[in-house]
C-alpha cells in the first residue's frame, strides 16, 4: 500500500536525482556567464546578446561529457523503480 511517506520520498529521491543531473550543465553555464560577464565588465562591451551563445555551447559541451554518467544515473533509477515495483503495490 502506498503511504503518504512513500510517496514524499520517493518524490524527494527522484528530485534530488534531477538535481543532480542538472548540476553539471548548471555550472558549466554559470562558470562561463561569470566569465562571459568579467569580460564584458573589462572590456566595458554592454552587449546583453553576447553572453547567449558561449552558454549554450558550454551546456552543449557539459552535456556530450557528462552524457554517460547521467543516462547510467537515470538507468539505475529507473531499474530500482521497475524493480521495486512489486514491493510498492503491497
Amino acid at each position: 500500500m502506498v503511504t503518504p511517506d512513500f510517496v514524499v520520498s520517493f518524490s524527494a529521491e527522484a528530485l534530488k536525482l534531477a538535481l543532480i543531473i542538472a548540476a553539471p550543465m548548471l555550472g558549466f553555464g554559470l562558470v562561463v556567464g561569470v566569465a562571459v560577464s568579467m569580460f564584458q565588465a573589462v572590456t566595458s562591451i554592454q552587449e546583453m546578446t553576447l553572453t547567449f551563445i558561449p552558454k549554450i555551447l558550454a551546456v552543449m559541451a557539459s552535456i556530450v561529457l557528462f552524457f554517460p554518467w547521467m543516462i547510467e544515473m537515470m538507468v539505475n533509477f529507473t531499474a530500482r523503480v521497475i524493480i521495486n515495483i512489486p514491493m510498492y503495490i503491497r
